[in-house]
């Protein structure tokens, strides 16, 4: 297994830069959490920001790219490898000021960390 890229898409992930993902639905590993809001296809600040509905109300998270492990074009739908908790756990993001390179290096930390201790 290669090392995490918080911000890049996977290139198994089925993800492909024609086709935008904006209302696409998410699933984590245990459940939907929303739909796509917005999403980036710059190679190396990647993200998808996924209004959560009412799973977390009134809240935005930032997904980093690395996270999608594929994207069913048919369904409309991105499959994250995360939990439902992992990702409300996660610093939290403001759409009034967006992703600046402090807050996704935040991000990307804490995702690594994830990954390496298998929370």
């Amino acid at each position: 297994m290669s090392a995490f890229d918080p911000w890049t898409y996977r290139d198994t992930s089925g993800f492909t830069e024609d086709k935008d993902l904006t209302g696409y639905k998410i699933a984590a590993v245990d459940g939907d959490i929303g739909k796509v809001d917005e999403a980036t296809y710059e190679s190396g600040t990647a993200g998808l920001v996924v209004d959560t509905g009412p799973w977390i109300f009134g809240r935005k998270v930032l997904l980093p790219a690395g996270m999608v492990e594929r994207v069913d074009h048919e369904d409309e739908k991105v499959y994250v490898d995360r939990s439902k908790d992992q990702i409300k756990d996660a610093p939290e993001f403001d759409p009034d000021t967006g992703a600046d390179d402090d807050y996704r290096t935040r991000l990307g930390s804490y995702y690594d960390q994830t990954y390496r201790t298998g929370l």
